[in-house]
């Protein structure tokens, strides 16, 4: 059974942060306003101005971030720079007894094989710990985290994983994870699906808000009607601040997990067919929400 995390331990006072971006930055100033001191660091020197301006220490390379720091988190793009990051210097540079936290959405086998290379080379404990809930949740540390690592490793984060959000120990090192690529899965699912309805149904003649205030009563319910729609889609300012392309990415790695675990993804996978579709369609920083609109503009039966 999941299990939800109560505070038992006291905070880790010194945070190293590597990946200050769109959810980056606003989980940083959760730990500053908290009391933490937070070393960071970024590619982007706009990224680090702002992070430092916000109060944090910056770090002139990832290294010298991790050597100072009681937990080193990672928000990054995929595992491919994840695994870089932490072979390339990080998990040599961290202090024994530091733990290595990756928020970021990367690969659940990739994980399991990294946790168990930096745990053989330098006694170093990798947890996983993606989020959901978009900017918004991570400005008002109401994130829901999900956290794949040891009783031992989870227990000692939870007070610190507790300032951006709700954390949930959802298995071992990896789980966290394979959950969220799964949740993103659905979320982006349910969205195209809503979209087509909805959009049916402004065709037919029907007012968006009446039918989604309906849906919301009715079993068609989804964080897609309940949310998305009402707050990003009918407002055309599709700004979630989540992107496309980083929503493909996720269902990406669930329908390649299925694969990798012999388990039928047959919806999935036509999904991530139409998301790809949408995303060579679409410019590069599209949100995510951008796909209603994409539909929209779909010639009727086209195979897309």
């Amino acid at each position: 059974m999941p299990e939800e995390l109560t505070q038992e331990h006291p905070g880790l006072s010194v945070v190293a942060f590597i990946g200050l971006g769109n959810m980056g930055t606003p989980m940083t100033r959760r730990l500053l306003d908290a009391g933490h001191r937070v070393v960071g660091f970024d590619l982007s020197e706009t990224a680090m101005a702002r992070f430092t301006t916000s109060g944090g220490t910056s770090a002139a390379t990832p290294e010298v971030a991790a050597a100072q720091a009681d937990v080193v988190i990672l928000m990054l793009p995929n595992s491919d720079i994840v695994e870089s990051v932490v072979t390339t210097g990080v998990a040599a540079a961290m202090r024994p007894d530091a733990l290595l936290v990756d928020m970021s959405s990367s690969e659940p086998m990739r994980t399991r094989t990294l946790a168990e290379k930096v745990r053989l080379d330098h006694d170093i404990e990798l947890v996983d710990a993606p989020v959901s809930g978009g900017v918004q949740g991570a400005l008002n540390g109401k994130l829901v985290i999900m956290v794949g690592g040891s009783d031992t490793a989870v227990r000692r984060l939870t007070s610190t994983l507790e300032l951006m959000g709700k954390p949930t120990h959802v298995g071992t090192v990896g789980s966290g994870h394979a959950l969220k690529a799964l949740n993103n899965l659905l979320s982006a699912t349910h969205l195209m699906i809503t979209s087509e309805a909805i959009l049916a149904g402004i065709r037919f003649g029907l007012d968006p808000e009446v039918m989604l205030s309906v849906i919301n009563g009715s079993s068609g319910r989804s964080g897609s009607s309940e949310n998305k729609w009402p707050n990003f889609i009918l407002p055309e300012t599709y700004d979630s601040g989540f992107a496309l392309r980083l929503m493909l990415k996720d269902m990406r790695i669930a329908t390649d997990l299925a694969e990798q675990l012999k388990v039928p993804s047959m919806l999935g996978n036509e999904a991530v067919g139409l998301w790809s579709t949408a995303a060579q369609d679409l410019p590069a920083d599209s949100d995510h929400t951008e796909i209603a609109r994409w539909l929209s503009q779909q010639e009727p039966h086209k195979n897309v």
